[in-house]
């Protein structure tokens, strides 16, 4: 069997969050050896389900960081490893003899990744690292849509995958700079920074935008998500109007009861016809539709419940569910890996029993010693030198390629001379563009052949969200590419994943959301299905693709072999849903349920309306709830609403119960905070057509490595000649192929 990617590479994870947990995961699955050191009471084992996911294929060993002599077997322990996972803020981990300085003075080839609530330089460092409360500071539950006027609640927690992926991505950064430099040092996010990595899409503010960059997308257009005559609820991406039902169902309608029909619901982006879909979809049952839509190549899945992906055929044969024999819950079902590489992801066997690593690994520490470092380098920040070309389009692709730009990467993103497809929706397209270097060229014609095999030779990345067959058909797949580059490292992005009976099919975010149940829960309990507006499938699949390049790139280091790597919007959903298993006998675990009105779920984790605006109560220790409940009595809700928001937080911070205001309409306020300023949270550069664009900042902190947020987006082939006449493309070349359409230069 060959060697895992991360064989040889030891773990040591203080995290007790699931940002933390899963990024040990990760690592675990690509081989690494990942040692959990847990307290003897360790409330993360209360969640069943969730802890035997995030735990799988780990080694636990226990220790208590108060006790001296403890904290003496953590120190052995680190001496061994190469990378240390915990989610302490700053104050916690000086406590605790961690902070960076003495860890960096102690074992210099060590990389630490801290997931804190917010980033390490940030004012509010040391407040409780609690996704809702961020979300709610940050204003961010102010963009998700509801049934109601008002903030919503956000059910899934996405700050804390996103964060899961930011950080296993800036190990493999920091392992990968480590082989160049020789020395390690920090990889530090926070669930802040992923909270604001779908505000990319969304908070840009530019000097002199144009009509479409400034109008943005507006949070209450209508999501097509349509109810059936059987009642389930099926989410349709783009028009479904040729297709054979459709079409004739419009037709037989006429114009003028379509053209009333459309007019009952405010227009629709994505659906020219929506009112009318909606009335035709209700006259046949979900199943009936989705199989039509399939076949006729249209977008759509039923919003189905969660935990029911896990019996789905597309999710099994690609391997996003896997078979676990769990020591606590006997044979289960849960989410496996979201990406491909080889050598494979390996799925660990069940979640250990607490302490059950003390003897051996403390008997056996010394034998695994992490070699000593070499002289410090100059910096360079993380990814300098790697070259990637960027193929793809729409969110996935493109993201993932700006954060390789955000490391340090050469990146050169090629689209058709008519612009990528998002461009049309401006202030998104900018949020995952920065960075690169444009070129507009029309892949798949002859006469452009030798301008994309130089690009393709001067890569060592290529990475893509388009459909294979469509990539085929352009001659940019794969086994055509090698054939130019035997060293490549190509990275794919697809829907389904690269097998089953839907591996060609065309797939969105908001589908994969409706497909693993997410669209059921944050619709609240006995209403419609909703939409998590913040594009999270995406991100998901972005991230976990450029996890999977890392990973090729760090084997490509040792083979000297070239490999496809590649992720999916599916596996990547999926996994965010790890707090449910399926047991033997086909039935779930429990899982918690949003209130129909979306405002939480239990009294003392819920959003409050008070006489003036909403706050958000997380007590979620015993003796939080305690102390909220000898505030509140029976009727909270009466409680906050005879108080304003500010008496409410007071009488809340006197008695020590979690709260936060839930601040509203933040875009400008973000961009304006010399607090987020001051914690590298902000990013400008000046612009082809916008001016001045000021736009979310860094991901990670590297400490001594620098990032590089200093090109902003490129213009639509604005930088054509420049590139392609550094490769060797003739100037009066590219002048033929503009004239013919076939370049924008």
């Amino acid at each position: 069997m060959s060697q895992a990617i991360l064989e040889g590479i030891r773990i040591i994870s203080l995290c007790s969050g699931i940002a933390g947990s899963a990024a040990g995961l990760q690592l675990s699955e690509a081989g690494a050896e990942v040692v959990m050191v847990e307290p003897l009471n360790n409330p993360a084992r209360d969640q069943q389900a969730l802890f035997a996911v995030l735990n799988r294929g780990k080694r636990s060993v226990t220790l208590n960081l108060q006790n001296a002599a403890d904290r003496q077997q953590l120190q052995r322990l680190l001496a061994s490893a190469d990378v240390l996972l915990h989610d302490f803020t700053p104050a916690q981990a000086q406590v605790h003899g961690l902070t960076d300085e003495q860890l960096a003075e102690d074992f210099p080839r060590l990389i630490i990744s801290a997931i804190g609530g917010w980033p390490q330089r940030h004012a509010l460092a040391n407040s409780i690292p609690h996704e809702t409360l961020i979300l709610a500071r940050l204003g961010l539950l102010d963009e998700q849509p509801a049934h109601r006027s008002g903030p919503a609640f956000v059910r899934m927690p996405f700050a804390n995958w996103l964060a899961c992926w930011l950080c296993v991505i800036g190990v493999m950064a920091r392992l990968l700079a480590r082989q160049r430099d020789g020395r390690g040092g920090i990889a530090h996010t926070s669930l802040a920074q992923a909270a604001l990595v779908p505000m990319t899409m969304h908070w840009n503010r530019a000097q002199t935008p144009t009509p479409a960059f400034a109008k943005g997308l507006d949070k209450h257009i209508p999501i097509p998500l349509h109810q059936c005559a059987d009642g389930r609820w099926l989410h349709v991406h783009y028009s479904p109007d040729k297709s054979p039902w459709m079409a004739a169902a419009l037709s037989e309608l006429g114009e003028i009861e379509v053209a009333r029909l459309n007019a009952l619901w405010p227009p629709s982006h994505v659906a020219p016809n929506f009112g009318a879909n909606k009335a035709i979809i209700a006259t046949r049952a979900a199943q009936d539709w989705v199989e039509h839509f399939w076949q006729h190549d249209v977008a759509a899945q039923i919003a189905a419940p969660f935990g029911e992906i896990y019996f789905d055929e597309q999710a099994r044969v690609n391997g996003y569910v896997v078979e676990v024999d769990d020591v606590q819950l006997g044979k289960t079902l849960q989410p496996g890996a979201a990406w491909k590489v080889q050598p494979p992801a390996r799925t660990g066997a069940s979640a250990p029993l607490m302490g059950e690593g003390n003897v051996e690994l403390f008997d056996t520490v010394a034998e695994h010693q992490a070699p000593q470092s070499k002289a410090a380098p100059a910096p360079l920040p993380p990814l300098h030198g790697l070259r990637v070309l960027d193929l793809g389009a729409y969110l996935a692709g493109p993201f993932a390629c700006m954060l390789l730009a955000d490391l340090g990467a050469e990146v050169i993103k090629v689209e058709a001379p008519k612009g990528d497809a998002m461009r049309r929706l401006e202030r998104i397209f900018s949020g995952t563009q920065r960075g690169k270097l444009g070129v507009a060229l029309q892949l798949g014609d002859r006469q452009t052949e030798p301008a994309v095999e130089a690009l393709v030779r001067w890569a060592d990345v290529v990475h893509h969200n388009m459909r294979l067959p469509a990539a085929r058909k352009l001659k940019v797949d794969y086994d055509s590419l090698k054939a130019l580059n035997p060293q490549l490292l190509y990275c794919h992005v697809s829907a389904y994943g690269p097998t089953g009976p839907r591996a060609d099919w065309p797939g969105f975010d908001q589908l994969m959301q409706a497909a693993c149940g997410w669209e059921v829960e944050q619709g609240g309990e006995g209403q419609a299905p909703m939409w998590l507006r913040f594009g999270v499938g995406d991100f998901f699949a972005g991230l976990s693709s450029l996890y999977a390049l890392l990973l090729g790139l760090y084997e490509r280091n040792r083979s000297g072999v070239g490999q496809m790597v590649s992720s999916s919007l599916l596996g990547a959903t999926l996994l965010s849903m790890s707090e449910v298993v399926a047991l033997e006998d086909g039935s779930l675990t429990p899982v918690a349920h949003m209130d129909a009105n979306q405002t939480g779920l239990s009294d003392t984790h819920r959003l409050y309306p008070c006489s003036d605006g909403w706050l958000v109560v997380v007590a979620l220790q015993p003796d939080e709830a305690q102390r909220f409940q000898a505030l509140t009595g029976d009727q909270p809700h009466a409680w906050f609403a005879g108080l304003t928001r500010q008496a409410a937080l007071s009488a809340l911070a006197t008695e020590k119960v979690p709260a936060q205001p839930v601040l509203e309409a933040q875009m400008d306020a973000f961009l304006d905070s010399p607090e987020h300023a001051a914690a590298g949270l902000h990013a400008h550069y000046n612009h082809a057509v916008y001016g001045d664009l000021q736009q979310i900042g860094a991901f990670w902190d590297f400490g001594n490595l620098p990032l590089s947020l200093r090109r902003p987006p490129p213009a639509l082939g604005q930088h054509t000649r420049q590139v392609l006449e550094s490769l060797g493309i003739a100037g009066s070349e590219l002048e033929r192929l503009a004239s013919a359409g076939l370049v924008a230069l």
